[in-house]
């Protein structure tokens, strides 16, 4: 499928996206983004027929993943955020979901390593196995718990992150049984 089609069946994860938070107008797309833009990676961690989650203490359901480090690859980024955020490891290859291409309004990048002000969020999948509690760093969020929810549970509680999250899952999810 096209993004074209996947737009027609995702209407939300495609919509526009303004996040306030970080003053970031962001556009989704299955296009693999240039590596150098690529500031922020997430993974929808199966654990067999699961879906890996995490809640904060704003009693926000997410996705794993974070702010890339410099000097650090991809999958180095996401072993590192899977480890903090849910005590998980990877236990097989990611696969490209798609990203968010976003330009922030901020004067300056999040962190001075990071490209400003076009960056990229980057979408994964992969097969995950928890092994222990999030790690919880002094400069991340504080995660709360982390759970391995059957995939309606799941799109149910990460509709608490935005309302496109689940589009995104929902994508993984047909993304996964393409590989």
């Amino acid at each position: 499928m096209n993004d074209f089609d996947l737009a027609q069946r995702f209407p939300l994860l495609y919509a526009p996206q303004r996040w306030e938070w970080g003053g970031i107008d962001a556009q989704f797309s299955t296009a693999p983004p240039p590596d150098e833009l690529v500031t922020n990676i997430h993974v929808v961690g199966f654990a067999g027929d699961r879906i890996v989650i995490c809640r904060d203490t704003r009693d926000v359901w997410f996705l794993p993943g974070g702010t890339r480090e410099p000097g650090e690859t991809v999958e180095e980024c996401v072993a590192r955020e899977l480890a903090e955020e849910a005590g998980a490891e990877l236990a097989g290859p990611l696969h490209l979901v798609g990203s968010h291409h976003a330009v922030s309004d901020r004067p300056e990048p999040y962190r001075p390593h990071q490209p400003h002000p076009a960056k990229v969020w980057l979408w994964c999948h992969a097969d995950v196995t928890v092994t222990g509690v999030p790690g919880n760093p002094d400069d991340g969020e504080k995660v709360l718990e982390v759970r391995a929810a059957p995939l309606e549970e799941a799109l149910a509680l990460l509709a608490t992150d935005g309302a496109w999250v689940p589009d995104l899952v929902a994508l993984a999810v047909l993304t996964r049984g393409r590989v």
